[in-house]
């Protein structure tokens, strides 16, 4: 009777923590493209660790506070607040951290938008000096430019050159003269352009079939400008690829195992995702060296759906509890209690055990009612 009485409490207490988790995973698997996707939920816990609960339900992960800061700098610019970027852009370069070249850049930029022409070259120069294998430097090289030609002129921040019909102008151009085209846009691309303008362009390139702008879209998303802009083009190269009814799987793989860079191996991650690209993902889930990217690739491979059996395997085949229970958690989240009930059967492990059937007793189905009776029994 206490036996019972148990399951009962523990299965009123987890009801709504997997009711969460399965909307979590819902929502993200529905998220819009080309924007980059949600990032997956974090783990769920029991009582004895109640800190992972509040991570696993958040559908987005903030990341670190540099990275916080970083992406409101650059809200701030497409919203011209120059005083506001500024500051958040100075944050995170004095931090050092990985994103201290690419802020000093902005900061550049910012500073010029301003007309401080003196502090934003010594903010190049900064970054010359700091960071000499920055991948931001050709884009300093145009910004430098830029801010010598408006020395000594009247510049208002609020200013704003004919770029937009530029970009039109461009746009109709890579149709009917593509050879013309595409050096445009490559141009604009490394230039002193704000953080949307650039954007645009890829998404020029994007709405393009003419190889030459599928080329260069690619050449950025394997890296060929700014980390900015190639976090950008991954997912762009997703969005192309599906529309024009070819797989991106290949190219998104020989960057992921090419790159050591956190953020673009998590925009490929986004990408596999986003096509439900389970092959891939499985590809992750077992070779990947790094644990967070390793049990994120095992919640996606949940999200992309007709992935059960190769997350049994994978939860058969490891010895890391982390990646098991993960594994369980992912499982739970997408209703999948005959692969549940199958891992309970066969764990040896009796802590493992008793987890696996702590998420049984969250879920509703014959299965799971089945193999709970056939405990009590």
């Amino acid at each position: 009777m206490r036996k019972v009485q148990t399951i009962m409490i523990q299965s009123r207490l987890l009801t709504p923590i997997c009711g969460l988790m399965l909307t979590a995973a819902m929502a993200l698997a529905q998220a819009p493209v080309p924007p980059v996707p949600p990032q997956p939920p974090a783990p769920m816990a029991f009582a004895q660790d109640a800190g992972r609960l509040e991570q696993f339900v958040k559908l987005q992960r903030p990341g670190t506070s540099d990275d916080r800061l970083y992406q409101d700098g650059q809200r701030a610019l497409d919203s011209r607040h120059w005083d506001q970027a500024l500051e958040d852009f100075n944050q995170v370069a004095a931090r050092a951290g990985s994103r201290a070249d690419g802020a000093l850049y902005w900061k550049a930029y910012t500073l010029n938008k301003l007309g401080r022409r003196d502090e934003a070259m010594g903010a190049i120069a900064e970054l010359r000096k700091s960071y000499a294998g920055s991948r931001w430097l050709d884009d300093a090289k145009a910004l430098e430019v830029e801010v010598k030609q408006a020395a000594g002129q009247k510049v208002s921040p609020e200013s704003e050159s004919d770029e937009d019909l530029k970009l039109m102008a461009i746009n109709g151009l890579v149709q009917s003269d593509p050879e013309r085209a595409i050096p445009l846009l490559e141009n604009l691309l490394k230039g002193a352009q704000s953080p949307k303008l650039k954007e645009r362009a890829l998404f020029v390139l994007v709405q393009s079939s003419v190889p030459k702008a599928q080329q260069l879209l690619e050449q950025v998303a394997r890296g060929g400008g700014n980390p900015d802009l190639q976090v950008k083009a991954l997912a762009y190269v997703g969005v192309a690829r599906r529309r024009q009814g070819a797989g991106n799987g290949q190219l998104l793989s020989e960057i992921y195992a090419s790159t050591s860079d956190a953020n673009v191996k998590r925009a490929i991650l986004n990408a596999y995702m986003a096509n439900r690209d389970t092959e891939h993902l499985l590809q992750v889930a077992k070779t990947e060296k790094t644990p967070e990217f390793r049990l994120d690739a095992i919640r996606y491979l949940g999200s992309a759906g007709g992935a059960g059996d190769a997350l049994v395997a994978i939860y058969g085949s490891d010895q890391d509890r982390q990646v098991k229970q993960t594994i369980v958690e992912t499982l739970c989240a997408h209703g999948n209690a005959k692969a549940l009930v199958d891992l309970a059967r066969n764990e040896k492990d009796a802590e493992m055990k008793k987890i696996i059937v702590r998420f049984l007793s969250t879920m509703k189905g014959k299965e799971a009612t089945d193999y709970l009776m056939e405990i009590l029994k």
